[in-house]
């Protein structure tokens, strides 16, 4: 075989290999697979599974769906409000908990039934509005949630509140800041991190008794919060903020993902693996511990609020009643 010849089938190959690399990535870009939920009347705002079948989404106009086959089909729940439910948590198969307004939601009997828990009424914070947006639990008597107090539109204050009676009872405590307080996500009893407006981090070490500032090296606002253990954690923002650490929030590292689209949820499936969504229907995804990003190919431009995996099926909501599913 002459040199020449056997340039062109170097040539042939390597253009069948770039083809077949291409396939590969489209068909891996694929996963993702859009529909709507058609009983929802807005937007989807939080979604929770407890395993691989049953899951929860959340809405505008107090919209509650229950999923019990991977997110394949949804069916409306009752809750008893018409406000927007922010965040929905799972203590364990049967407790559960959601925030909508200024009123936290309990299930004891694995979603079945909603019952009001707590409500923060104006006339306990001199006429402002309280706005709740995450819940979660360290333990199965201890939990928190956060949220903002707004007068006239305008954020005054923040609010966290705690139980250490798993739900019955919730109490009041002062944070280190006056800025809205977003989402807030415990690695155990002890550890846990609050982010917010204005590149606020909060840290607690000692089971929420105290908070503390860290030092975010942003002014962003940071919607959302993950943490694998007591060291590796990111949080996610505005105008395609990434930040990561790898010391418990001594220092947070920048990470360039090569976007302007605020991030608005992120999520790892293993130490390596994670994925973050956001406005415009920015999909992201790492498989090196969140030290770079790769933008993944998304067929809506919905704004995508909110993501959750549980085993091997991944759902990410948002505006207009989006729903995405993952499957490996």
């Amino acid at each position: 075989m002459k040199f020449r010849d056997k340039l062109g089938l170097g040539y042939g190959l390597t253009a069948l290999m770039v083809l077949l690399v291409t396939a590969q990535a489209t068909l891996a870009q694929q996963v993702w697979l859009p529909s709507k939920i058609s009983s929802a009347t807005g937007d989807l705002n939080t979604v929770f599974f407890l395993d691989g079948k049953r899951g929860w989404v959340g809405g505008d106009d107090g919209f509650l769906g229950r999923t019990d086959d991977g997110g394949r089909t949804w069916v409306r729940q009752s809750v008893g409000t018409t406000d927007a439910i922010n965040d929905i948590y799972f203590r364990d198969k049967e407790d559960g908990f959601l925030i909508a307004g200024n009123t936290i939601f309990v299930t004891r009997d694995n979603g079945t039934r909603w019952s009001e828990s707590r409500q923060f009424l104006a006339s306990e914070f001199d006429g402002a509005t309280v706005e709740l947006y995450s819940v979660r639990f360290s333990s199965k008597k201890k939990g928190w949630v956060v949220g903002s107090v707004s007068k006239r539109d305008r954020v005054i204050d923040s609010i966290l509140v705690y139980t250490d009676n798993q739900g019955e009872t919730w109490q009041s405590q002062r944070a280190p800041t006056r800025s809205e307080l977003i989402h807030i996500d415990f690695e155990d009893d002890r550890r846990g991190w609050i982010v917010g407006a204005e590149g606020t981090i909060l840290n607690t070490v000692d089971g929420g008794q105290t908070w503390n500032r860290q030092t975010s090296g942003t002014t962003a606002t940071l919607y959302h919060t993950e943490f694998r253990n007591d060291k590796r954690g990111w949080a996610v923002g505005e105008r395609g903020t990434i930040l990561r650490t790898t010391d418990g929030g001594i220092t947070w590292t920048p990470v360039t993902a090569g976007i302007r689209s605020t991030l608005l949820s992120v999520e790892f499936v293993s130490d390596d693996e994670g994925w973050a969504v956001g406005r415009a229907g920015t999909i992201l995804r790492t498989d090196d511990a969140g030290v770079s990003w790769i933008q993944q190919e998304s067929t809506i431009k919905n704004n995508l609020y909110a993501l959750h995996f549980s085993k091997k099926i991944g759902c990410a909501v948002g505006s207009n009643g989006m729903s995405l599913r993952y499957e490996k």
